[in-house]
């Protein structure tokens, strides 16, 4: 039960919430908190960012931080116009990122408003066993409407993760999932700017609305924190601001995440820091499936630099995997011919992809890639932002625009433009024509110029 004295003694003006004691959606995380943990020795840590997201409040009970997760469906706008219908926490999916500090006594109650039951579990947490959350094996699971209550001592400092386990292929799927930080008591090091990005990927066919929890593979939507770019928010800093970037993955897939315009050191994973011995300079980190990893760099690099899935299909948006190849193929005349059988036909360009226009699309899908930049297109979807990075940044609430570049930095064209032949794919049937290979019976190709043509015409 929430005591009168005891709301009053943590700064937090709130009311209590029934019988069970719990916890309003309303902010609770008041100053008189962080100082209590000043005082202690227990607050000298940056809060966490999570771009495109929120940080879970808490308040004081019985000597317990005390957090209020509500399991629930949620509509999620992946970028500008297209909203899914997920599952979530708190409105939101990922969830909001919860933060705790090494030797803190914890509590959460977990109210499911889901259509199914559900449970948490606190991925890579060492506590007791029957706050695991895993249903049927540590707890019985908690039905709609109910509201079960978890609580521990954190034991560890480090990235750490929270889901379900009950119908984890769907809850999952559906976009339940979220970020926890413990914090060390004594932080052997202080940064600037922390950042928190969940990775995820979805199968959601282009006209609807639900993610589709079957897909093994194929997937088509792939998000940082539940958005795809250009609907993704930069990470800001200052010229000189030492940055950690933690980043939790659940998906299907690994995902190698690349950092331009910095080399970074890989320090800790979800089972904890790495020591400084075996940290590695990189400029990719591969994120494997139920994993986290931390890395840090120091932001000396002025400019906007991309951050980045290095998976190519990672970074497009709703793309089908099953189009046929048309490069260098000559479509004269056969789309118009397959449009009046096919209304809304379009076929993959002969060039490639990079220019190909929006000719109508169905609602609520996205264009492969759909970013505008100060120079164009950034023909760019799904795991990928932009890190700005400014000297004299007046502030990290506010975008600063795009770089302004100092003269004579901007890769530019040089002479005049030049005409490029077209391309044609010519099949190779014979030994001795330019590049033949035998593929097993089957009949070999080759890409040639097309003005290079005429001196082989007599041989075919």
């Amino acid at each position: 039960m929430i005591s009168r004295r005891n709301v009053l003694a943590s700064g937090a003006a709130m009311l209590t919430a029934g019988a069970a004691g719990l916890l309003r959606r309303t902010p609770l995380y008041a100053a008189a908190n962080r100082v209590q943990e000043a005082a202690e020795g227990r607050g000298n840590y940056t809060p966490v960012i999570t771009p495109n997201g929120s940080t879970l409040p808490w308040r004081w009970e019985d000597g317990y931080k005390t957090f209020h997760l509500i399991a629930e469906p949620v509509v999620r706008e992946f970028a500008p116009g297209f909203q899914v219908n997920c599952w979530g926490y708190n409105g939101q999916t990922p969830g909001p990122t919860i933060e705790a500090v090494e030797g803190d006594k914890v509590r959460f109650y977990v109210e499911n408003r889901l259509p199914e039951p559900t449970s948490v579990h606190w991925h890579g947490v060492l506590l007791p066993n029957g706050m695991d959350g895993v249903s049927g094996l540590n707890q019985r699971r908690i039905e709609p409407g109910e509201t079960f209550k978890y609580e521990f001592q954190v034991r560890q400092h480090g990235t750490h993760m929270y889901h379900p386990h009950f119908d984890e292929m769907v809850q999952q799927s559906m976009g339940m999932m979220g970020i926890l930080i413990f914090h060390p008591r004594r932080p052997a090091r202080r940064v600037d700017r922390d950042f928190a990005i969940f990775l995820n990927e979805w199968f959601i066919k282009p006209g609807t609305s639900i993610p589709d929890p079957t897909m093994m593979l194929d997937f088509n939507v792939f998000t940082f924190n539940s958005r795809v770019f250009p609907g993704t928010e930069p990470l800001l800093a200052r010229l000189g601001d030492r940055m950690r970037i933690r980043i939790a993955n659940l998906s299907m897939d690994s995902h190698p995440i690349h950092v331009h315009g910095h080399t970074f050191r890989w320090t800790a994973t979800d089972g904890g820091p790495l020591p400084q011995t075996a940290w590695i300079p990189e400029t990719s980190i591969n994120v494997p499936p139920g994993t986290t990893r931390d890395i840090e760099f120091v932001a000396d690099n002025p400019g906007d630099w991309a951050l980045h899935c290095h998976k190519v299909h990672h970074t497009m948006n709703q793309m089908g995997h099953n189009l046929p190849i048309m490069t260098g193929v000559d479509q004269s005349g056969v789309a118009e011919k397959i449009e009046e059988l096919v209304p809304g036909y379009m076929p993959m360009g002969n060039t490639g992809m990079g220019d190909m226009m929006d000719m109508g699309r169905p609602r609520n899908s996205l264009l492969m890639g759909d970013g505008e930049g100060p120079f164009g297109e950034i023909f760019m979807g799904g795991m990928f932002t932009i890190l700005k990075i400014r000297e004299g940044l007046r502030s990290y609430d506010e975008d600063p625009g795009w770089y302004k570049h100092p003269a004579g930095t901007v890769a530019t064209a040089v002479g005049e433009r030049q005409a490029v032949a077209p391309t044609i794919v010519l099949p190779l049937r014979r030994p001795g024509f330019p590049g033949w290979a035998p593929l097993g019976g089957e009949t070999a190709y080759d890409v040639v110029r097309a003005e290079s043509c005429g001196k082989f015409r007599g041989g075919r």
